[in-house]
């Protein structure tokens, strides 16, 4: 029979899983207490990294429909919950790992779709939410302004069009 604690603690990494965008495990073995709290700093505020027990958090995950994650339950182990952006926090374990070797991401899933060690690197080097919203403005903004010229450029054509008509006919008429 389970224990009313466990059973507590199952329910709470369960519901963990479900409200996050997205979870990233990590080996944290050699880590002291100051350089994971330097850890949670980096993650932003939108991430929550807690230390856990394996075997809860891998019944954890598949109540919560996650069964990728399984082979990734072995050593300390440590998840990052992520609830906003997954681009920021990923940054923040990949820049800290570079700083701390003894941090090793094993994997993770985003959408619930599993990401390996090597995709997470990837997601990390890509540009944050805002800056790719900001660069698809301004791709926007500058595709409305060359319509813009081209709708302009075609009254002005005309104009210069039916003014040289006229000039070539008051040549014509004035030479007969």
């Amino acid at each position: 029979m389970a224990r009313p604690d466990k059973a507590a603690a199952v329910a709470e990494l369960a519901d963990q899983f479900r409200s996050s965008n997205a979870a990233v495990l990590t080996e944290y073995r050699g880590l002291t207490v100051a350089q994971l709290k330097t850890l949670r700093r980096s993650l932003g505020e939108d991430a929550q990294y807690a230390v856990v027990k394996n075997t809860l958090t891998k019944i954890a995950a598949n109540e919560a429909g996650i069964s990728t994650l399984d082979d990734l339950f072995n050593g300390p182990t440590a998840v990052a919950f992520i609830s906003g952006d997954p681009v920021t926090s990923a940054k923040g374990l990949r820049d800290f790992a570079k700083d701390n070797p003894n941090l090793v991401i094993k994997g993770g899933v985003l959408d619930g779709k599993a990401l390996s060690a090597d995709e997470i690197k990837k997601l990390a080097d890509l540009e944050s939410r805002e800056v790719l919203l900001a660069k698809l403005a301004g791709a926007f903004k500058g595709k409305q302004t060359q319509a813009a010229q081209v709708f302009q450029a075609l009254p002005s054509k005309l104009v210069r069009t039916v003014d040289a008509l006229r000039a070539k006919q008051d040549e014509q008429g004035g030479a007969e």
